[in-house]
């Protein structure tokens, strides 16, 4: 057995073409543990690319995926030992907020702690598990219950687990499909009218140049005014109202246009950095 080195969790994210979430993931994931480690399963895009890019380890998984073959591959790789390993399989249904619930998995008790999707049966509580057909969510794994994991067969079932293991196998429920609202993005139109205006490099013009006019006028009629109203009454306050209220609009369209301009140029070199393809 390998000496413990001073990682008290590791997390290895499994997962294959996630390259939309892989960064964040991550990221998040650093917040929480000491060490992360993402485990390819034959991405076709940029996935792996992008973890190297945020310096995250990357071993490339080749086998079968499930709880046996991982143990054996996390325990025949060059990895220093860490205390406990909290291997999450990243999939269509997994959502970040989900992490939470892992990671307390993780910080209990538990040898061995695997969490998996199946349908329901009668006989589940009769029957023991065969592990190697198991459809992993999660497995949490300390030295002692790596190394059981890894010493058993393919076909090696629950029972066949050392006895002096603190394990535990729950069946994980399912993700409920819940109806939600649409984002900003998507309902309203003033959002898309905005990532429109970025995505053609329009706010100079939509708003700097209309901008730049009620301001000059605002200014110029607003030394005129001033020098022409003798006395104060409801026309005068209100013609005097008006003019600083253009000359303000101008002012804060020209700012506006200004902010536009450099969010779109922003958005540009990020594009240009991750070579994502830009809209035309």
């Amino acid at each position: 057995m390998r000496c413990v080195a001073d990682i008290p969790l590791r997390i290895v994210l499994v997962g294959k073409d996630i390259e939309l979430r892989v960064v964040s993931l991550i990221v998040r994931a650093r917040e929480i543990a000491d060490d992360v480690v993402f485990l390819d399963l034959g991405s076709n895009d940029t996935t792996v690319e992008l973890t190297e890019e945020v310096g995250c380890q990357t071993l490339h998984f080749n086998s079968v995926f499930d709880a046996v073959h991982l143990a054996k591959f996390l325990r025949a790789s060059p990895l220093d030992a860490a205390s406990t390993t909290l291997a999450i399989h990243i999939t269509d249904g997994w959502k970040l907020q989900d992490i939470s619930l892992s990671i307390n998995r993780a910080r209990e008790l538990w040898d061995l702690h695997i969490s998996h999707q199946a349908e329901p049966t009668g006989d589940e509580q009769e029957a023991p598990l065969v592990l190697s057909e198991l459809e992993i969510r999660h497995v949490v794994m300390t030295e002692a219950g790596m190394d059981a994991m890894a010493s058993i067969s393919i076909e090696g079932t629950s029972d066949e687990l050392e006895e002096g293991l603190r394990v535990r196998i729950v069946r994980g429920s399912h993700n409920v499909n819940i109806h939600q609202r649409e984002s900003l993005a998507t309902a309203s139109k003033f959002a898309q009218l905005f990532y429109w205006m970025l995505e053609s490099k329009h706010p100079l013009l939509l708003f700097g140049i209309p901008g730049v006019v009620l301001f000059i006028l605002g200014y110029r009629l607003s030394g005129n005014i001033v020098g022409a109203l003798e006395e104060i009454n409801s026309t005068s306050i209100g013609v005097t109202l008006a003019t600083i209220a253009m000359t303000l609009i101008g002012l804060f369209s020209i700012m506006v246009a200004l902010i536009l301009y450099i969010m779109g140029k922003q958005v540009e070199q990020i594009q240009s950095q991750y070579d994502w393809p830009s809209r035309t």
